[in-house]
């Protein structure tokens, strides 16, 4: 193992493309080194942390000259907070690289022999774009760089914002934020504001102490607003004073909530939500369907580029009426939902009996009768005799988490056999492992990339699969 002390270092090395995880790269005599935060064209003099035998992992001791492309951050926060790293990269180029991310992925770990790749979706907004936040409070800030070289002495800080990237007791204090439009960074800042005036305590999660412990904001196109407060514990004349500060200082808000958590961790899985004002959900309308969103529910937080999402599995599927189809990993049962019209039926299957519930109630809001629901692990949910039970699917839609199918997973699916397989990913690189195992029976047909988080590194893709007739 190499010593730290024995890293090399480089000097004036140009940043020459942007790989893995977003980090840009360089190659030293043939070696390649990933740092963190810059762009191609950037020169800079680099200390390696980390070496493998492929690849070196460094960081940045000197910058000789910027890239003629880079530009300015909008964000205050931008190279502390962990969102929204490619601030400095314009978007024309950040769609190039999302672009390219699903084209290696797909040739070089799928082994795909790619049909034309359709350009990448950009969204239509690249600020403002989310329907959903989450911002934690503790009471230690962290401290950025800037705070320890300057002279000013820092006593034990409150904040409200987001985790340090790899830190589950490190929050940054957001003053701004351009994720969600407003009232987002106004209530936000308000409850902090009302928080210190009544001497509330901020969470410790190592410590398990404190009182405010987290705030999650949605809302939907129509400009209605959820808010639910989580607290530690219960405190019926503080928890009513703050609530009542947001009802009299937003009135725009549709729906308050707030959530007693005593867990140790932030998850709020197995509590219950409690309204306080308004109604108990929002409700998301798109192309005329209407989906039910509630404190737990979960909805693709781009609802524009969602809707494009949706657009893209109906034109890949192009149902005649008389179709089976399964959708794997439905959720809220969006997609299924969005398919029902088209569809003979639609089979959605999902681990989280939450979001069936959910699923459930979308197709009755919207009056859908040919779509059923079950809740489990799809790899033992989705067998034999549950595909003889329910039908054999004419099109699979699966849309897993990050990390892709089961083994188990891709088996079912090879078992139902369906003339085609739409693979929508947030991850082109395990959707191209996933691929790479389907590859003896299935033929990828087209793929359409779409930016559904600007500014990231992040970037979804639908690929459509046909059936090979041996």
């Amino acid at each position: 193992m190499t010593k730290k002390k024995d890293l090399p270092s480089f000097q004036r090395v140009t940043i020459t493309d942007i790989g893995a995880e977003g980090n840009a790269l360089t190659r030293v005599d043939n070696h390649v080194v990933f740092i963190p935060m810059l762009i191609p064209g950037d020169v800079v003099d680099i200390q390696v942390c980390r070496k493998k035998k492929k690849y070196s992992e460094g960081r940045v001791i000197r910058i000789h000259q910027y890239s003629t492309d880079r530009v300015e951050p909008r964000c205050i926060h931008f190279g502390v907070c962990g969102g929204c790293k490619w601030q400095h990269l314009p978007y024309h180029l950040q769609l190039f690289y999302k672009e390219k991310q699903v084209k290696d992925a797909l040739e070089r770990i799928g082994k795909v022999s790619l049909p034309e790749i359709k350009p990448i979706l950009g969204s239509e907004d690249t600020y403002f774009y989310r329907n959903k936040l989450e911002y934690t409070f503790s009471d230690r800030r962290w401290l950025t760089r800037e705070d320890l070289l300057s002279d000013n002495e820092f006593a034990r800080e409150d904040a409200i914002g987001f985790h340090i990237p790899g830190g589950f007791d490190k929050v940054l204090d957001i003053k701004e934020c351009y994720l969600q439009p407003e009232p987002s960074n106004s209530i936000r800042n308000s409850v902090r504001d009302y928080a210190h005036k009544d001497r509330m305590i901020f969470f410790n999660i190592r410590e398990q102490t404190g009182y405010l412990r987290n705030i999650i904001i949605r809302n939907n196109l129509k400009g209605d607003v959820m808010v639910v407060v989580v607290f530690y514990y219960d405190d019926r004349k503080r928890r009513e004073g703050l609530l009542d500060h947001v009802v009299d200082k937003f009135p725009r808000i549709t729906s308050l909530m707030y959530v007693i958590n005593s867990k140790r961790n932030d998850s709020l899985a197995e509590t219950e939500p409690i309204l306080y004002k308004g109604e108990d959900h929002l409700v998301e309308e798109i192309d005329g369907l209407k989906f039910k969103i509630g404190p737990k529910s979960f909805f693709q937080t781009n609802t524009k580029q969602a809707q494009k999402l949706f657009h893209i599995s109906k034109e890949f599927a192009d149902l005649k009426g008389d179709e089976i189809v399964y959708d794997l990993y439905t959720g809220t049962g969006t997609v299924a939902n969005y398919l029902a019209s088209l569809s003979k039926k639609v089979i959605g299957i999902e681990y989280t009996g939450e979001a069936v519930k959910d699923a459930v109630i979308n197709s009755g809001l919207n009056k859908i009768r040919n779509t059923s629901f079950f809740t489990g692990d799809i790899r033992s949910v989705l067998t034999e005799k549950f595909i003889a039970d329910n039908g054999t699917p004419d099109v699979i839609i699966t849309d897993p988490p990050r990390a892709g199918m089961h083994k188990d997973v891709v088996r079912s699916i090879l078992f139902a056999a369906p003339e085609k397989v739409i693979y929508i990913s947030c991850n082109p690189s395990t959707q191209a492992r996933d691929i790479l195992l389907m590859s003896d029976h299935y033929k990828v047909i087209k793929a359409q990339p779409v930016d559904m988080f600007p500014h990231t590194h992040h970037v979804e893709n639908v690929v459509l699969l046909k059936k090979l007739y041996q």
